[in-house]
């Protein structure tokens, strides 16, 4: 369910949830983490996406909750495709508490800070975009920028992808 071709950032993984799309919790971010779990799991997380697989934004969330991002990673074993059953497994997993606004208001403001737009700007120059740099102000959006659901960097390969589907 990937396309192969090889960009600046490596394997591009175009049926990962966009990190915007809440969770029926409400949690940003956490559809995309367990879809990476399930691709990590069936042995189809590529290198790409690995370096960041359980760190970045998946520890950030898991850090926002108190728990250990291994255990998100187990709970997505253990359900399999039994979606009721992760719901269960992730209830008991996290807080009461989830501090879904907390979270989300974070999330989107990722890579805001002076770092962080040293960070992107650094990052779109050395995916060949430079031009992109102000115009992607978030780590969120540098995302949905390489994976083509901002125009600009990967449309064609997303067009094809897409027709295949």
């Amino acid at each position: 369910m990937t396309d192969t071709d090889l960009g600046p950032t490596g394997e591009i993984c175009f049926d990962l949830p966009s990190p915007y799309e809440p969770h029926p919790c409400g949690l940003l971010h956490l559809p995309r983490f367990i879809a990476k779990c399930r691709k990590h799991l069936a042995g189809e997380l590529p290198k790409s996406y690995q370096k960041n697989f359980c760190r970045g934004f998946d520890r950030f969330l898991c850090m926002h909750l108190g728990i250990d991002p291994k255990d998100v990673l187990e709970a997505v074993l253990q359900a399999g495709d039994d979606e009721d059953l992760l719901d269960e497994l992730l209830d008991q997993l996290f807080p009461e508490d989830l501090q879904v606004v907390k979270w989300n208001r974070e999330v989107v403001h990722k890579g805001q800070t002076e770092a962080g737009r040293e960070f992107l700007a650094e990052s779109l120059t050395n995916m060949g975009t430079p031009e992109m740099i102000g115009k992607v102000d978030s780590v969120m959006d540098m995302i949905d920028f390489d994976e083509g659901r901002i125009p600009g960097f990967s449309d064609e390969r997303r067009k094809k992808w897409e027709a295949k589907q």
